[in-house]
């Protein structure tokens, strides 16, 4: 069966372990099949499996980006965080632009790199959810270590390749 192909940016460990430990809390469970991540792209063709490890490993030869959380951003029915990283900005412009006529109408929008740590639940909660995160929120680094691509087949993500920074 051909599955769409996803393409994320991985968090350090401790960053991996503070957003994923917020995603467990906040996100309805029955709807919670991935670890927190930053997507690139939601949808390549699955005929790309081998040129996007190609691409992810070119990339990933580099030193790692640096990036960091800039604020909350409210999602109607949930809850992330903004990422900010020109240096991981420039590495999804380069991979959008070896990937013309690929991509899906929402992969060639604008991109806002961010972390959603809560999703598909009712706005009040979500409200309430950025309302508390804001109160203790302040700007700090954020750790990429490299780059994934997985395959989407519906339910959990599963592995296609994954690529460290330098």
């Amino acid at each position: 069966m051909t599955a769409p192909i996803i393409v994320t940016a991985l968090l350090g460990a401790s960053d991996f372990a503070w957003a994923d430990g917020l995603r467990r809390k906040h996100f309805p469970p029955e709807r919670n099949q991935v670890p927190a991540h930053i997507t690139l792209f939601h949808h390549l063709p699955p005929s790309l499996a081998e040129e996007v490890r190609e691409q992810l490993k070119a990339e990933c030869r580099a030193k790692a980006p640096a990036a960091r959380l800039s604020g909350l951003r409210h999602l109607g029915r949930g809850v992330a965080y903004q990422v900010e990283s020109p240096d991981l900005e420039a590495i999804r412009a380069r991979l959008a632009e070896h990937f013309t006529g690929m991509l899906t109408p929402q992969d060639q929008a604008v991109w806002r790199p961010h972390i959603t740590v809560q999703n598909k639940v009712v706005p009040k909660q979500a409200k309430a959810l950025l309302t508390e995160l804001e109160a203790s929120f302040s700007t700090r680094p954020l750790q990429i270590a490299g780059l994934a691509s997985w395959w989407y087949r519906g339910g959990p993500w599963e592995p296609l390749s994954e690529h460290r920074f330098r």
